[in-house]
């Protein structure tokens, strides 16, 4: 049942996205879905992965490691989306291929340094908190081009867009304003050698007003797997 589920659910994120690209006049190629497994079994990644489903979000390193041990054999792509934590970053650098959160230059540094030296740089965007509310995590956007030159510094990153998480709406012009705000500082802050092509933003609920405002990756978790099991 788990498995049916998934494969229904996937097929109506994916006919979602399409449907917005439709909107926005662009391609369905230009945006990549990352299902948020977080909390979710080993199982159901795997059921996920059937369907043709290769990248996948998660928050919390230890929970994250063990599904990758059980995950092994499967060619999955690691998202780490949660925060970044200082004691955590030499498991992240090793063991995802992706950091949407990166929000402090120290963090920075360490990602670059624990990086293996085997390994392609690790991919990143800088998390900005559009809001200015102290409980979220990001950075200021006045802070973002400070970040982005530590970031090119460093060997063992790429930086290759931002993220943001902005507070619910219901009004699809509502949703759509923090998600023009991050675009707007992308192309500000972008240059040739630069070009910040990726925008991490958009979640099961505003997807479309994501992808109408230039996402290139959205992170969708309870309308493929259903309601998180937290107990």
């Amino acid at each position: 049942m788990i498995a049916a589920n998934i494969e229904s659910h996937l097929q109506q994120v994916r006919a979602r996205i399409q449907a917005a690209c439709a909107r926005a006049g662009r391609p369905p190629e230009q945006v990549a879905l990352i299902a948020v497994s977080k909390k979710q079994p080993a199982e159901a990644i795997r059921a996920a992965y059937r369907f043709g489903q290769r990248a996948f979000g998660e928050s919390y390193v230890q929970e994250a490691l063990d599904k990758m041990a059980l995950l092994a054999d499967l060619d999955i792509e690691w998202h780490f989306i949660g925060r970044v934590q200082a004691n955590k970053t030499r498991q992240i650098a090793t063991h995802f291929d992706w950091v949407h959160s990166l929000a402090d230059p120290a963090h920075a540094r360490r990602l670059s340094e624990q990086r293996p030296a085997d390994a392609p740089p690790l991919k990143v965007c800088l998390e900005v908190n559009l809001s200015g509310e102290s409980s979220k995590d990001g950075i200021d956007p006045a802070a973002v081009a400070d970040l982005l030159d530590v970031c090119e510094t460093l060997p063992g990153l790429r930086v290759r867009g931002l993220m943001t998480l902005p507070a619910p709406a219901e009004d699809e012009a509502v949703r759509r304003q923090p998600f023009e705000a991050l675009r707007n500082l992308r192309d500000r802050l972008a240059t040739p050698a630069r070009p910040l092509s990726d925008l991490s933003m958009g979640m099961s609920d505003d997807l479309e007003a994501a992808i109408l405002e230039g996402a290139t990756f959205v992170r969708i978790g309870t309308a493929i797997f259903g309601p998180r099991p937290y107990n």
